[in-house]
């Protein structure tokens, strides 16, 4: 029987490891301005200064400074309401179509035909809908989330084992129950790898989303920066928005291993 990892191995295994990469992308970014001379892309040194003045001012006093925390809210607001309309929808949706042919054949074929459109050619039409302001970023947010999360459901669906029907059959289930105690909980690791495309994908359209004229948000921040060439104040952007992202996701995760224990997908 092999020895058991010591705390030490284990401690480094689970919080060192991760942020290796990260210090050497910073390490080699930091030398690939400093060697290549150029003033369009920021230093590490400077990024870091104007997250700093971005949360907290006291360093360029400029129109951006203090003013992370209204961005970042208004962003978050946008993100989840979207997120949120795509898994209230995504889901059900996702499990009627994987266990009804009738339903399948119905909608599956429109799904597939709008799935390949891109969310940005949407972002005319959205305006449209929805006027200038923050319903168009939702509605695009829903857009892009939705359709992994319906399809990684249903594709969760279609690949229950049918010997566990057959199984929970013979000792009486059937119908709703069939339903709930069967199917739902077979399908949820693919339920689960739908709601972490979806979340990401969320956050990557806020930025796309609030170019439909919203003064506040991240992406807002981040498409003045560009218009002022103030690629700090880009960059800045990116990296909250990917922070943010980040913790969201290790929430789902830690949702996915407390749901899914009995699962070989768990511990993800």
């Amino acid at each position: 029987m092999p020895p058991a990892p010591s705390r030490l191995k284990l401690w480094l295994h689970k919080w060192l490891l991760p942020i290796i990469l990260p210090i050497a992308l910073l390490i080699a970014w930091d030398l690939a301005v400093r060697f290549s001379g150029t003033m369009l892309v920021p230093s590490p040194k400077e990024v870091a200064l104007m997250l700093w003045d971005f949360m907290f001012g006291g360093i360029y006093d400029d129109a951006f400074s203090q003013t992370l925390w209204v961005h970042w809210i208004k962003s978050v607001e946008r993100v989840y309401l979207g997120f949120g309309l795509a898994v209230l929808i995504g889901i059900p949706l996702g499990l009627v179509i994987g266990k009804n042919t009738t339903a399948r054949r119905f909608i599956d074929p429109t799904l597939q035909m709008l799935r390949p459109i891109p969310v940005t050619a949407w972002l005319p039409l959205s305006m449209i809908f929805f006027g200038v302001g923050p319903n168009a970023a939702v509605f695009l947010v829903f857009l892009g989330a939705v359709f992994p999360i319906v399809i990684n459901t249903t594709f969760g669906v279609r690949s229950v084992e049918p010997r566990l029907f057959e199984a929970a059959a013979m000792l009486g289930c059937g119908g709703a129950q069939m339903f709930r105690q069967v199917v739902l909980p077979a399908a949820m690791p693919s339920i689960f790898n739908g709601l972490r495309l979806g979340h990401g994908i969320a956050w990557f359209l806020i930025v796309v989303g609030e170019m439909t004229g919203v003064p506040q948000g991240l992406g807002a921040a981040i498409m003045d920066g560009r218009m002022l060439s103030r690629t700090d104040v880009v960059m800045a952007g990116m990296i909250v928005i990917g922070l943010t992202g980040f913790i969201t996701d290790r929430i789902l995760v830690s949702l996915n291993n407390h749901f899914l224990k009995w699962s070989p997908q768990h511990n993800v």
